[in-house]
C-alpha cells in the first residue's frame, strides 16, 4: 500500500512558479490576444509630426547699375557684399580707379565750386569756406573783392568793415584776421602775388594743405588732392583707407592714382559727396557706383525715394556758383542766386 500511495503522489504535477521573465512575456502576449482578428492600424502622413522647413535665406546684392529712373521697387534695405578684408593691393587699385572713371562719366563738368577770377580770389574764398557752404561764400565775396580787389587793399582795410562783409560766412572775426593776415604777407613778402609752391602757401595765415592744394590744382594747374569732409567720408566708405588724419588720407589715396588724376579725382569725389553720397542719408538707390561700393545700403535703396534726396543739378536745383563754367551750364546746371535773392 505504501508503494501505491507513492506512485499516486508522483503522478500529480507540481505547481510551477512563474519567473519575472515569464510574467513579462505573458503581459506582452495579452494585448496581442485582445486585438486578435483586427488589422494593424496604419500610420498616415497626417498622423506623423511634420517639421516646418526654414524659409530660404534671401541673398541681396547691389543692382548692376542703380539709377533714379528705375520704376518703383519695393525691397527693403539691401546690402551689397563687402569686399573681403584681405582685398589685395592690386584689386584695391583697380576698384578705386574704376570708381573714379565711373564718376568722371557722371560729372564730366566737375569743377571747383567757388567763384574766382584769379589765384588771390580763390585763396581768400577757400579760407572763407571753412565751416560754411561754397554757396554762402560765393554770395559774399563779390562785395569783398569789389571793395578790396588786391592783397594790398585788403591788408590795409578797416577790420570792422571786413567783418561786416564776412559776417554771413560765420566765424567772421577769425576769418577777417586770416584773410587780412595772408594779404599782408602776400603784399610784403611775395610782391602782392600768390606763390605757386606748397611750402610757401602753407606759411600763410589760415592756409593749410587742403587750401593750398585747392589753389595749386585750380589756379596753377599743379596736381593736388583736396581732403575736405566729403572726401574723407567717401574714401572711408569705399574702404580706400582706414586713416582718419587728413594728411595720412591724402598720402594713402594719392598712392592709388597717378599724380595727373589727383585734382580731378578730388572734384569727382566732392561732387558725388554733395549730390548723392550724403553724410546722414546717402541716396544709394540713385548711385551710379552702387555695385562697387562696400557701404551700399547705408542709405535709401528704393530708387524713387532716393531720387528725392538728390541735390543741386542732380535734383533739378541751382548749383553753388553764381558764375559757373560754361560746361556746367551746358550740362543743365543752373547758377546759384545772389545774396539776398528769394
Amino acid at each position: 500500500m505504501a508503494k501505491a500511495a507513492k506512485r499516486a503522489h508522483a503522478g500529480k504535477a507540481a505547481p510551477v512558479r512563474k519567473t519575472a521573465s515569464a510574467k513579462k512575456t505573458a503581459a506582452a502576449k495579452a494585448p496581442a490576444r485582445a486585438g486578435a482578428g483586427k488589422p494593424p492600424a496604419k500610420t498616415t502622413a497626417k498622423d506623423a509630426p511634420v517639421r516646418k522647413a526654414a524659409p530660404p535665406k534671401k541673398v541681396t546684392v547691389a543692382p548692376k547699375k542703380a539709377t533714379a529712373a528705375v520704376k518703383r521697387a519695393s525691397p527693403a534695405r539691401t546690402v551689397a557684399p563687402k569686399p573681403p578684408r584681405n582685398e589685395s593691393r592690386t584689386a584695391l587699385v583697380r576698384r578705386a580707379r574704376r570708381i573714379n572713371r565711373e564718376l568722371a562719366e557722371v560729372y564730366p563738368y566737375a569743377h571747383p565750386e567757388l567763384d574766382f577770377e584769379n589765384p588771390f580770389q580763390l585763396l581768400v574764398a577757400t579760407v572763407l569756406s571753412a565751416q560754411t557752404t561754397d554757396l554762402r561764400v560765393n554770395q559774399t565775396t563779390p562785395a569783398l573783392f569789389a571793395r578790396y580787389p588786391t592783397p594790398e587793399d585788403l591788408a590795409a582795410a578797416d577790420p570792422e568793415e571786413v567783418e561786416g562783409i564776412l559776417r554771413p560766412t560765420g566765424f567772421f572775426r577769425a576769418k577777417t584776421k586770416s584773410v587780412m593776415g595772408l594779404s599782408k604777407v602776400l603784399a610784403e613778402e611775395f610782391g602782392g602775388e600768390v606763390p605757386g609752391r606748397l611750402e610757401d602757401l602753407v606759411k600763410l595765415p589760415g592756409v593749410g594743405r587742403k587750401t593750398a592744394f585747392v589753389v595749386l590744382g585750380n589756379a596753377f594747374g599743379r596736381p593736388g588732392i583736396t581732403v575736405d569732409t566729403h572726401f574723407q567720408r567717401l574714401v572711408r566708405r569705399w574702404q580706400w583707407t582706414e586713416e582718419t588724419d587728413p594728411d595720412k588720407i591724402e598720402a594713402a589715396v594719392g598712392a592709388l592714382f597717378p599724380k595727373s588724376d589727383w585734382t580731378m579725382l578730388s572734384h569727382h569725389v566732392i561732387f558725388h559727396g554733395r549730390r548723392i553720397c550724403h553724410a546722414r542719408k546717402p541716396a544709394c538707390g540713385a548711385c551710379p557706383i552702387a555695385p562697387l561700393c562696400p557701404a551700399y545700403g547705408e542709405g535709401e535703396t528704393d530708387p524713387e525715394k532716393a531720387k528725392k534726396l538728390l541735390k543741386y543739378e542732380k535734383g533739378g536745383f541751382p548749383g553753388q556758383r553764381l558764375k559757373p563754367p560754361q560746361s556746367y551750364l551746358d550740362a543743365g546746371g543752373r547758377p546759384a542766386p545772389p545774396l539776398g535773392a528769394g
